[in-house]
Formats: structure tokens, sequence, C-alpha cells
């Protein structure tokens, strides 16, 4: 058997993007099929592992200051993290972060497919990052015992105007826009399975009555890395606890 200790902590970036709503702030959400290896059945916010091409996507200069300076890492990882961000974002929900605005949806499956890279797409199109559109918000970083683990930048991202998230990607059996306190009560109820970083990012923007609030207040937050340890608990379940006294009961997937 491995030692859990030897998994490789990869680096990732999840986007929780946002748009105002009739009763508040509502989030993009997808809910991850139940085949995959990590997180299956879970819904989360699109994301995924950072690709060593997201570092070489056309960005305007000094694109990755902000981002290299909050997550306190080197330029190439912060331009990387930006990059999978938007990339992520693109082949999950159709969206694109970047400037000027553009709407090429049509080829978002040839980029998640692999037969289109997304750096070709955005330069045969006159398109950078939009570095703008993102926001720090958290860090998280898998515990040990999880079959993958992944350093995860969470930002927070206000959907561009005109554009349309769409239900598309082969990585999610559902997804849809659903409001703050929906979503909550969802997993409350056991509707949806929310894994600690996502129920954290979820309540940590209630406060927020707009989007354009909520991005004005991210870089006021701190962004010490969360290091949550599994605990198992005398019932058979698994507890994350995350060092300030807050612990998440984990759902039961067939990543465990």
């Amino acid at each position: 058997m491995s030692d859990p200790t030897d998994v490789p902590v990869r680096d990732a970036a999840t986007v929780a993007l946002l748009r105002d709503g009739a009763s508040g702030i509502e989030a993009w959400m997808l809910t991850r099929v139940r085949g995959m290896v990590f997180a299956a059945g879970t819904t989360v916010f699109p994301g995924g592992r950072v690709d060593p091409a997201d570092a070489d996507l056309p960005f305007p200069a000094g694109a990755e200051e902000r981002v290299g300076e909050r997550f306190g890492c080197a330029a190439l990882l912060a331009r990387a993290l930006l990059g999978a961000a938007v990339r992520e974002t693109f082949e999950e929900t159709g969206v694109l972060l970047t400037q000027p605005p553009a709407n090429l949806a049509d080829e978002r499956g040839e980029v998640e497919a692999g037969r289109l890279s997304f750096g070709a797409l955005l330069r045969e199109n006159g398109l950078r990052v939009d570095a703008e559109a993102l926001r720090p918000w958290s860090r998280w970083i898998t515990p040990v015992g999880e079959v993958r683990r992944y350093d995860t930048r969470f930002f927070v991202g206000a959907l561009p105007a005109g554009a349309e998230a769409l239900d598309v990607t082969t990585e999610s059996s559902a997804a849809s826009w659903v409001g703050l306190d929906d979503a909550l009560e969802r997993a409350q109820r056991g509707g949806h399975v929310l894994l600690p970083p996502t129920l954290a990012t979820l309540t940590s923007l209630k406060p927020f009555s707009s989007v354009a609030e909520a991005m004005a207040a991210a870089d006021d937050r701190s962004l010490s890395p969360v290091r949550p340890r599994l605990r198992l608990m005398d019932d058979g379940t698994i507890r994350a606890e995350v060092g300030d006294g807050t612990s998440f009961l984990l759902p039961k997937s067939p990543s465990r």
C-alpha cells in the first residue's frame, strides 16, 4: 500500500463565478459526474489543475502582480494560476474572462477536448487574459489521506456583461446559477454535497449584498493556506478540522 504522504500536491485554481440575482448574489455551480476520481458527485465551482501552458497565455503587462503579491508566489506561478482560472472557467461554462470581451462558446468543446489550445484560441482572436476580472479569495490545501491533493487558490469573479454561462462540460451532470442561501440550504438537506472549501466560500460570501461589494472586499481577506486535517469519528464518519475550531463533515464518495 502506498504512503498517503507521498501523494503529490498539485497547483489548482477555482473560480466562484458570481452574478447579482433578484434575491442577492448567485454562484454558478456544477455537480461533478460520479465516475471522477476526485470529489465525485460533489457540487463545486468551475476550476481544475494548473497546466504548464497556462503561464504562456497572452496577458497584459503586469497582470500577475496582484495575484503574486496576494498569494505570496513567484510571477510564473501567479500567471499560471490566473491562466488556469480563466481557462477552466471557459471550459466548464463557456464564459471568457478576457480583454476585449468576446463570445467564443462554440469553440469551448474543442478546447476542453484538447483539439484546440486555449492559448491559440485567444491569440487567433486578439484576446488577453483579463486579470482584473478575478480577485484572490482563499487558499485550501487538500489534506493527507486523499487520493489526489491540490494547493487550490480560490478566486471570485463577476459574470461579464452580456455573457451567458452554459451547462456544457462533460465533467458535470448538472450546472446552474444558485443563490447563496439556496445552495447552503440544499447542502443542509442533502440535495447538494459540498466539500469544506466550497461550503466555506459560500458562507464567506453571504455578508455581501452585491458582486461588486464582494469583489471590493477581496483585497482585505487573509490568504493564509487552510490545511484541513481528517479525523475518523467513532460513528465511522470523517471530519475535516481546519484549525480554528471549525470542522466539516465530509461526504461519502467514491473518491474515499
